[in-house]
């Protein structure tokens, strides 16, 4: 039964037990040390809603073997978070947080944190070619957030706005913004978005 998920739906949207430490991926924000597994609760309508256009955004480029992600809303969350557990990738953000950014950058913002999560799952289970060898998993997950964004059918307005909200919220781990808006531009060109539109609404970012 989970095989079938995994190989159908990149975003599979049921509510599932987890191990109380699973291994954490990434984390955006704090540390995942304040992360509680047993208030996970159901995430709600609206996010659940920007999830599946992200889906919908990168199923086309990871079947038949499309990861499933599992998300939860979580006060304890450090902003948002990613473990494995039983071979599914699954989720974690906190209500706080998706209501900041959602109110500062709106859709655009909230489904790029979700694209950016997601494509660490896709780093497992669809390696790309087109991603340069040397990127860690947070570059080639930005990678990810780049194609998702060219599909989702942003405004250039929307675009620019997801672009500031990802910028202010990286992991411990990841590289300078000069290095990470490579990796996402070459995801966005990658999957049919326009480069230059992407340089004049990356412009508007400062570094950090």
């Amino acid at each position: 039964m989970i095989q079938t998920i995994c190989n159908t739906l990149l975003l599979s949207m049921f509510f599932l037990p987890f191990k109380a430490n699973p291994p954490v991926i990434c984390t955006l924000g704090s540390s995942a040390s304040s992360y509680n597994v047993y208030e996970d609760q159901r995430p709600t309508s609206d996010a659940m809603q920007l999830a599946r256009q992200v889906s919908a955004a990168l199923k086309p480029l990871c079947s038949p073997n499309c990861p499933s992600l599992v998300l939860y809303r979580n006060p304890t969350a450090p902003n948002a978070i990613l473990l494995f557990d039983s071979g599914l990738a699954k989720m974690a953000y906190a209500p706080r947080f998706f209501d900041d950014v959602y109110g500062k950058y709106g859709d655009g913002a909230i489904m790029a944190i979700i694209a950016h999560m997601l494509g660490h799952a896709l780093n497992e289970t669809t390696p790309a070619g087109w991603m340069k060898s040397e990127w860690t998993p947070e570059l080639r997950a930005d990678a990810w957030v780049g194609c998702a964004l060219a599909n989702v059918n942003l405004s250039m307005r929307g675009l620019q706005e997801s672009l500031v909200g990802m910028s202010l919220y990286p992991s411990r781990s990841h590289p300078s913004w000069r290095v990470r808006v490579s990796a996402l531009k070459l995801g966005y060109t990658h999957c049919g978005g326009n480069g230059s539109a992407f340089d004049k609404q990356a412009s508007a970012v400062k570094e950090k």
